[in-house]
């Protein structure tokens, strides 16, 4: 059962950051002197067990190499492991605004598909999640969406109940997914559209069945907000 509290989950990619770079895995390609196409079959084929954190990122680049059947270097695989994490790199301000703006109204935590090198980098250029009540990286809890460990990881880690969670994510599987363990869910298509379905989510959540209003979600932040995101080995 939900309890009084209200915890808005968001995913990173294609919701508060941007999509992967225009060009990237055409660069990357390039650099293994392989077409495009046959790239970024290996690229993502290769990819569920370095995102779940099952593979650290030469092993993972040794399988995309071989995979294509080119010579495997240390030089060669640190390219593209860079390469790669520039092309995750960008967010949507407007987005992060809005995000840090609802933790005046409620709890807002972070589930994202990323490996645990590319988390590292994300955590240092990007200092506002560190504000966040929570940050589940796969790379570091070692489970990916749409898997329930993914979502159960969140409801354990933040002490709460599914239904207090509401997941907001641009792929309909996660959301299903998520749906599935007893979350809300909503797939992201716009930030306009998003802010109308938080705002009508909120309010049906203002009272509880007792008919006492709740205290005030900034009170129950302030003690149970973690300064920085969680670790967990």
């Amino acid at each position: 059962m939900p309890t009084d509290r209200s915890i808005v989950l968001f995913d990173l990619f294609g919701v508060i950051a941007r999509h992967q770079r225009p060009g990237a895995l055409g660069k990357m390609a390039a650099r293994c002197h392989t077409p495009t196409d046959a790239f970024t079959t290996a690229y993502w084929a290769c990819r569920p067990p370095y995102d779940a954190g099952r593979q650290s990122a030469p092993e993972y680049w040794t399988a995309v190499l071989r995979w294509l059947s080119r010579p495997v270097d240390a030089d060669t695989i640190e390219e593209l492991r860079r390469t790669d994490i520039d092309s995750w790199s960008r967010v949507d301000a407007s987005m992060v605004a809005y995000v840090r703006s609802l933790r005046e109204v409620a709890e807002v935590a972070l589930l994202s598909n990323i490996p645990a090198d590319h988390a590292d980098a994300f955590l240092a250029a990007q200092p506002w999640l560190h504000d966040l009540d929570h940050v589940a990286f796969s790379g570091k809890i070692k489970a990916a969406k749409p898997a329930p460990a993914a979502f159960q990881h969140c409801v354990v880690a933040l002490r709460a109940a599914p239904g207090d969670f509401l997941f907001v994510d641009d792929r309909e599987e996660n959301v299903r997914a998520a749906r599935a363990v007893g979350m809300n869910g909503h797939v992201f298509t716009g930030r306009e559209e998003l802010a109308a379905v938080i705002g009508a989510w909120l309010p049906e959540r203002a009272v509880l069945t007792s008919g006492r209003p709740r205290p005030g979600p900034g009170s129950r932040r302030r003690r149970r907000r973690r300064g920085a995101p969680a670790d967990p080995a």
